[in-house]
């Protein structure tokens, strides 16, 4: 096997890999994990597993572990990296759809908001009557703070339609 600063190739790189793991942990979200874990199990595949392997080997080695790293990383959601289970503000929730969880109406209730951020359980209030548990909601006005005011989703969607057709709603 070739070697590199005088040691083998799958040495060098597990050591590689694991600077940029320690790395990740000192900094994390830096996303240097993909390529660390990549580097550190090619390596340690060479060293033990393919202990013949060329450099190509190891390259393509790398390429599949650190495409398999990613996707793990992605699709779990690791260190929250895509950001999609949060808001970035109460706006955000204009147009949220979720359940009520505890009746609502004028003065109380619970809403369980779809994709509503790390807590997507939310303090509702209504402007029409009292909307029953279970009932599919939709956030009219996240409000600015943890109270929003939704209304059932067919109600909504007449609303929207009557606006679209010029009559009050």
């Amino acid at each position: 096997m070739e070697g590199v600063f005088g040691q083998s190739l799958s040495f060098v790189l597990v050591v590689i890999g694991a600077v940029l793991c320690i790395a990740e942990a000192l900094a994390p979200g830096a996303h240097l994990i993909v390529l660390g874990v990549a580097l550190l199990a090619a390596g340690l595949a060479g060293m033990f597993v393919l202990s013949g392997a060329t450099a190509f080997q190891l390259a393509g080695l790398v390429l599949v572990v650190g495409m398999v790293a990613l996707y793990v990383y992605r699709y779990y959601e690791i260190y929250e990296g895509t950001g999609s289970g949060q808001t970035q503000s109460s706006s955000d929730l204009r147009g949220k759809r979720g359940y009520v969880v505890d009746p609502v109406t004028p003065r109380e209730g619970r809403v369980d908001l779809e994709h509503g951020g790390f807590d997507s359980s939310y303090a509702a209030r209504t402007t029409t009557g009292t909307i029953p548990a279970d009932t599919e909601v939709v956030v009219v006005d996240p409000g600015g703070g943890n109270v929003v005011t939704v209304e059932p989703v067919a109600d909504a969607a007449a609303a929207g339609n009557d606006a679209e057709d010029g009559v009050p709603g």
